[in-house]
């Protein structure tokens, strides 16, 4: 652990008792001594705060805002440009065979696009942007943690020190004033609850993180909750269940890319892979990304194979993402499979030590959505 980088929260994370473990370079906490279900319970039915600091902060600056979003749609194949001031949008890297380099949060601030990178690929994506974008700048934000607040108390607990963090809707980046601190809060998150993140100055993070931790209806959260949070939330993560092998239209992300940038579309294309993604959003994907649920008790993890009849010999795809889900209160779990296998219902196997088990394809997400839109 001596040679992880650290957040600014690490020491209040080893004063709250938390366990910690390598991630992306970081040295993170994965539980505290609630444990994992229960502060997964805790966020869903009150507010969990998580350390986020680990991932790329990064501001890209030009002539004005048309500017930098006309660069950026050449990376990325969502509208930007039509992105509304103090507002953000979910999207992409795409690769010239329409795989996903990775995804992101972008928030049109106004003068300057505001975006989140995944800890893995910032430095790939800092250096990505700087060597395909010309006429911008590509600033990375080294001097500030980023704190999620995630769950129904959510907009309560951030109104107590700010009442105009109550007003904001699902996607929309403000600056506020948070306990002396001057913050960049989006109303988003990745557990499939209503919740901010909030970005702080460093050298005020952990100030924030107690005076948060102070409410009765806050606790501290590590990467094992968030983790069934968001696969209940049907959500991708970055390098299991989108990669450079998976097209947006292949991770059933197709809501992500808007008309104007598909066929017959004002800016269509103009993006790596564009013929490729265009081509499945018109004409369907050979495979898609499908909820999964397992009968019994035992999980199928990330890895286990799939197979069509029980007594295939070829698999027709594999879990991306698995785990018990405790607002469900079964297995549940994420993967690829043929179209012609993804209607909703299909029986399909997967191999668990040895023997083949039944696995339903379900709906996305488990768990409804709780955003306030």
């Amino acid at each position: 652990m001596t040679d992880l980088f650290h957040t600014p929260l690490h020491q209040l994370h080893e004063t709250l008792g938390a366990k910690m473990v390598p991630f992306a370079g970081y040295a993170m906490p994965v539980q505290y001594p609630m444990g994992v279900l229960q502060e997964h319970i805790h966020t869903r039915t009150k507010a969990g705060l998580f350390d986020v600091s680990h991932m790329g902060q990064v501001v890209i600056k030009g002539q004005d805002y048309a500017a930098v979003a006309t660069a950026l749609e050449t990376l990325i194949p969502v509208d930007i440009l039509g992105l509304g001031k103090d507002r953000q949008r979910y999207g992409f890297f795409t690769n010239e065979a329409g795989g996903i380099l990775d995804d992101l949060m972008l928030a049109n601030r106004g003068d300057h696009i505001f975006a989140v990178v995944n800890a893995a690929c910032k430095a790939a994506d800092i250096d990505y942007m700087k060597a395909n974008l010309s006429g911008v700048t590509v600033t990375e934000i080294a001097d500030r943690a980023l704190l999620a607040l995630q769950g129904p108390a959510a907009e309560a607990v951030l109104s107590a020190l700010n009442p105009n963090a109550a007003s904001m809707r699902f996607m929309d980046v403000v600056n506020l004033s948070l306990a002396g601190a001057e913050c960049w809060i989006s109303r988003s998150g990745y557990t499939g609850e209503d919740g901010y993140e909030i970005s702080v100055p460093a050298a005020q993070a952990e100030a924030l993180a107690r005076e948060l931790l102070a409410h009765a209806d806050v606790a501290p959260v590590g990467l094992g909750a968030r983790d069934s949070l968001r696969l209940e939330g049907g959500l991708c993560l970055y390098g299991h269940d989108i990669d450079t092998d998976s097209t947006p239209t292949q991770a059933a992300l197709n809501w992500a890319i808007q008309k104007v940038r598909r066929s017959g579309g004002d800016r269509s294309g103009g993006f790596p892979g564009a013929d490729v993604i265009l081509a499945e959003l018109t004409d369907g994907a050979a495979r898609k990304r499908v909820g999964l649920l397992p009968e019994g008790r035992a999980p199928m993890r990330e890895g286990v194979q799939l197979f069509a009849q029980i007594d295939d010999e070829r698999p027709i795809g594999k879990i991306t993402s698995g785990g018990f889900g405790p607002t469900v209160g079964a297995p549940i779990a994420m993967g690829y499979v043929p179209t012609a296998q993804s209607t909703i219902g299909t029986t399909i196997y997967g191999e668990l030590r040895g023997k083949r088990l039944p696995l339903t394809v379900a709906q996305l997400p488990f768990t409804p959505a709780n955003f306030k839109r």
